[in-house]
């Protein structure tokens, strides 16, 4: 398009006007990042113009793609100059007024006060341009796409900027900082060189400066990070790319480097990050480790190679056999991709073994921060279902505060008459652990495992057993599991309560498959039980808050045959009396795990009768 001749001016976005004022008030205790925002923006340019060129050789041309440092001490500006993309007029409005995402005020969110730690997270959340008013009292961004017109687009900070034509000719971006006179200490050579090599050392393209002598050098390795052999490469060197890939600077908990010759020729270098991504829950959003042919950047986010289970993983991977023109669509279903894929989920699972069994306090970090996307892969990745499953860590009754138990160790200490791992869904650890499902197995010390993520109802459902040993709910009817905690008593006390269980059925009705007996309680004077094959309770009530179709089931009710409530039971003999007793101890069941009470209001004027003694002796027992 044709830009008008004369300056334009424009507001910046709310959300712009915002941050600026943090970053000009606010974040001046870390004031070098801006040089790291600023040549990790021109290099990403020059990556586009890069991936522009393998559909249009001519955009390239013959000059080296580089950045260049220009310190000009008698006009006091600092230039971040490149030859990459470059930007049309409307780029620059969308670009360098607005941020498009969300993420300004998810960077507002994040912050916590520690200006070093919070001008780290600038890179993560897009809005390392405006870092450059950290330093500048003015910024000059004079800028041309190859198609395009040159730009000027220039601003104080104080919420608006100028746009008009520019007499620019060459292809690229100059961002041109006037330097407060606190800040005149980035114009000197050495200065710019040392932060260079600290912050964007690893950039594969030459940065360069001029040095005392007025020659222009490259003060960089200039040179795919990593294409370099690991024998040259120091555990700090890796860390430093990941802070250049990534934009985190919490240190990543375990790498893995391979160079890959045979049939299928690549480079990957994988990070498991420390902490997770402010969106890693965000399904819109994209993931995916950078994708390079031949050294030539190619997709940011390469999600064909690595499944969504270990979408937490960062890194690079590097191949010649590729086309560079490769697209999604290519990618997905490619032959080459999916054995590259399979090769990487075994360097990760490989990376996350070694780090659960040399370095448990790194692998209890990771856990706590990633293990329910892991669990994902038990649904997902049935090929490497047993090996995810080793790597799955739970709270149990035998470690209700910390989530480290592994079912290889809960294998290893179950006793000789246990034949199952037995585990409990519940929406909270606190209502897993107070559960009356788990009365009769913690008096025989049989360990459950408390199983509180929303993914751990799909988890079980898939993963049927470990190691041989079935996977068994203890809030669910079954036989062989009720074998194992049946008392001697039962037998007998049946026959006594035979009455109590069909005039209890009659007053429970549709809303109950059963009512009977219970082996699994020890306090509580009732519990709801789920049918053998039905879904449990919890799954039911995800599946209907999903508007999704959950078919009707009906629990057992199962009645604590020495509880003082159920024992009273046998001696009302009037009809509405046990039958507000009866609803009381159905009540008490749907409540101790977590579900709606039918009516609540009901509920409440019953417990109120019998506190008060509406029910002979019954009011005794419940007040003591």
């Amino acid at each position: 398009m044709t830009v008008e001749t004369g300056p334009q001016k424009h507001e910046f976005q709310t959300e712009v006007r915002h941050l600026l004022q943090l970053m000009i008030h606010s974040l001046y205790s870390n004031k070098e990042i801006f040089l790291r925002e600023l040549i990790s923006n021109a290099s990403d340019a020059c990556d586009k113009l890069r991936f522009a060129a393998i559909a249009d050789a001519s955009l390239l041309g013959s000059d080296e793609l580089a950045v260049q440092l220009i310190p000009d001490a008698d006009a006091g500006t600092l230039t971040i100059k490149d030859n990459g993309i470059g930007m049309s007029h409307d780029d620059v409005i969308d670009n360098l007024g607005t941020i498009a995402r969300s993420g300004t005020r998810k960077f507002m969110e994040s912050l916590s006060g520690d200006q070093k730690k919070d001008s780290q997270l600038i890179g993560q959340f897009g809005v390392g341009f405006y870092s450059a008013f950290i330093v500048a009292d003015k910024v000059t961004v004079r800028t041309k796409r190859a198609d395009a017109e040159a730009v000027s687009w220039e601003s104080d900070g104080q919420g608006e900027f100028t746009i008009e034509p520019s007499d620019k000719t060459d292809r690229g971006t100059e961002v041109v900082l006037h330097l407060r006179d606190d800040d005149k200490e980035f114009l000197e050579p050495m200065r710019l060189s040392a932060l260079v090599r600290k912050y964007s050392d690893h950039i594969s393209l030459p940065i360069k400066l001029a040095n005392d002598k007025g020659e222009i050098e490259t003060i960089n390795q200039a040179r795919a990070f990593w294409a370099r052999p690991k024998s040259e490469l120091k555990d700090e060197d890796y860390k430093q790319f990941y802070e250049q890939l990534t934009h985190d600077y919490t240190a990543p908990l375990a790498y893995a480097h391979h160079k890959v010759e045979g049939t299928i020729e690549y480079t990957s270098l994988l990070y498991i990050p420390a902490r997770a991504p402010f969106d890693l829950w965000d399904r819109e959003q994209s993931r995916g480790v950078q994708l390079y042919v031949k050294r030539v950047f190619i997709m940011d986010k390469a999600a064909e190679l690595l499944p969504p289970y270990l979408r937490f993983v960062r890194g690079v991977v590097d191949t010649p056999d590729l086309p560079l023109n490769v697209s999604r669509e290519i990618l997905q279903g490619n032959r080459t991709v999916e054995k590259i894929k399979n090769a990487l989920v075994k360097r990760v699972l490989d990376l996350l073994d070694d780090m659960a069994a040399n370095r448990p306090d790194d692998y209890a970090t990771f856990w706590q921060t990633f293990g329910p996307v892991l669990k994902e892969g038990l649904v997902e990745d049935q090929a490497n279902q047993a090996r995810i499953a080793k790597l799955c860590r739970f709270h149990s009754t035998a470690s209700p505060d910390k989530a480290d138990v592994g079912l290889e160790a809960y294998v290893a200490r179950m006793p000789a008459e246990q034949d199952g791992i037995y585990y409990l869904t519940a929406d909270t650890l606190a209502a897993a652990r107070n559960s009356p499902h788990l009365e009769g197995f913690r008096a025989r010390n049989f360990e459950v495992l408390l199983l509180t993520d929303r993914i751990d109802e799909w988890v079980v459902s898939h993963l049927t057993e470990f190691e041989g040993k079935k996977l068994e709910s203890v809030a669910r009817a079954s036989k062989d599991l009720e074998s194992k905690i049946e008392t001697p008593e039962k037998a007998r006390l049946e026959g006594e309560y035979q009455d109590v269980v069909e005039r209890l059925t009659k007053v429970l009705g549709e809303r109950v498959e059963a009512v009977r007996l219970s082996s699994r309680l020890t306090e509580s004077p009732s519990c709801l039980v789920a049918g053998e094959y039905a879904l449990s309770r919890r799954l039911e009530e995800m599946l209907k808050r999903a508007g999704e179709a959950a078919p009707a089931s009906r629990p057992i009710l199962e009645l604590n045959p020495t509880h003082p409530l159920v024992e009273k039971l046998k001696t009302v003999k009037d009809d509405d009396s046990f039958a507000d007793l009866g609803e009381l101890l159905f009540g008490q069941a749907q409540l101790a795990e977590g579900g709606q009470l039918d009516d609540p209001s009901a509920f409440v004027k019953r417990l109120n009768k019998l506190l008060l003694g509406g029910v002979p002796d019954a009011g005794r027992i419940i007040v003591g």
